[in-house]
């Protein structure tokens, strides 16, 4: 009996990603497609990401903060919010955000290269095409994550001191002293680990997605549909055992 052709395109996909991390490690990059590719996961992404950081901060923010002020517990919402963005809200919905921004693009233009045998051509020019196509995409992806993360929590903090002051009267300063009270000195850097690692996966599964297409136009929506629900699952996964690693001691 034959594995499932997800398990065989997901060893496929972590094969690749070990070529392209060895393939930056030895310096092999295509710096001409770099460029546009922090572009497409930097400031191409970035008005998404800022809008649902306001909603999210703004969100979370009334629900929270309408039941502790009626506990009389008003001068916690800051420091709640902070840490529940900062170990899990952030991280989790930026790579959800650039999982459906970004990685959709990767595996169709990739697939889309694969079934027209581009890929075939660039390899008979004798040029990898992990080096040229993967490791762009990939340091792109590892750069621009924890960035958009950081953007995305400034945000959804900011507009949740806003609908604090806004809907509940909570004065800014024990906002923002209940932001510094509660957080830990920790809690930013591994909210980035979080944020970095989900970028790499999103960019090797995308990427391995899209160069283990097979057939004809039909299978580059296929993969590209199937690229995103496994780079779900497997964030999912990983925020898990992150989670646990980070912040469970």
């Amino acid at each position: 009996m034959s594995s499932p052709r997800w398990l065989k395109r997901l060893g496929a996909s972590l094969l690749i990603g070990g070529q392209a991390v060895t393939a930056t490690l030895r310096g092999r990059i295509n710096t001409v497609d770099l460029q546009d590719q922090l572009m497409e996961a930097g400031p191409g992404t970035l008005l998404i990401v800022l809008i649902i950081s306001i909603a999210a901060g703004s969100v979370f923010n009334i629900q929270v903060a309408a039941e502790l002020t009626r506990q009389g517990a008003g001068s916690t919402v800051g420091g709640i919010l902070a840490i529940g963005l900062a170990r899990e809200i952030a991280p989790l919905l930026t790579s959800c955000l650039l999982a459906g921004k970004v990685a959709t693009a990767y595996a169709a233009q990739l697939g889309t290269m694969k079934v027209t045998e581009q890929i075939d051509a660039i390899t008979m020019l004798r040029t990898d095409p992990v080096e040229y196509l993967v490791v762009p995409r990939m340091i792109a992806m590892v750069v621009m994550a924890p960035v958009q993360c950081f953007f995305f929590f400034l945000m959804a903090v900011w507009s949740g001191q806003i609908t604090s002051t806004a809907l509940y009267n909570i004065p800014p300063a024990v906002f923002w002293t209940s932001v510094r009270t509660w957080m830990d000195p920790t809690d930013l850097p591994f909210m980035l680990v979080k944020a970095l690692v989900f970028g790499l996966i999103i960019a090797v599964i995308a990427c391995g997605w899209g160069l283990t297409t097979k057939g004809g136009p039909k299978e580059v929506g296929t993969s590209t549909t199937g690229a995103v629900v496994m780079i779900l699952i497997l964030v999912a996964i990983m925020d898990v055992v992150l989670t646990q690693v980070l912040f469970g001691a």
